[in-house]
């Protein structure tokens, strides 16, 4: 759509009670990562690109950009920010999931597990009787993401998030 490849990230079929149906979706660009929404009417026609899954394992990060390897062959690729889903949450060694265009073999998007685990290196320590009920406060993670998570977390704990929302999910016990 419009000379650029675009992935669907969210959609909704909505049949009004007057008029035609149509589609209300929310699509990201794999070329520069920008997110837009978009309402498709019934009976329009698409471009379909055919894409191709592999698994890589993250290496590090350079001035180029990030850069995986595949685990079958070894070969090494260098991807730009805008195509990770979220790069705050890579971790050296981590298996992620590349998307490629197998029209010209080239690397559309990486995407994260879904859930991740760190340890949280700072937060202050929580007061029971402080506040109500869902009490969250700032906690530093290894990766140095800062994010909110429950007055019961310590430092030293270890803590899986939700990579596609940034938030806590739980709490790992040893």
């Amino acid at each position: 759509m419009d000379t650029h490849i675009w992935k669907v990230v969210e959609f909704l079929h909505v049949k009004p009670g007057k008029g035609p149906a149509f589609v209300r979706t929310k699509l990201k660009n794999l070329n520069n990562g920008k997110i837009v929404d978009h309402t498709f009417n019934s009976g329009v026609k698409i471009e379909v690109v055919r894409i191709e899954t592999r698994e890589y394992q993250y290496l590090y990060k350079d001035e180029a950009g990030f850069n995986f390897m595949n685990l079958d062959d070894y070969e090494q690729i260098n991807m730009p920010e805008p195509l990770i889903n979220a790069p705050d949450f890579l971790k050296e060694g981590m298996k992620c999931i590349v998307l490629f265009n197998t029209e010209d073999d080239s690397p559309m998007s990486c995407d994260l597990p879904q859930f991740v685990e760190f340890n949280v290196v700072y937060t202050e320590p929580g007061v029971r009787g402080d506040t109500a009920t869902n009490a969250t406060k700032p906690a530093k993670l290894d990766c140095g993401v800062e994010i909110r998570v429950p007055l019961f977390i310590n430092e030293g704990d270890t803590v899986r998030v939700d990579t596609t929302n940034g938030l806590y999910h739980e709490r790992i016990k040893k």
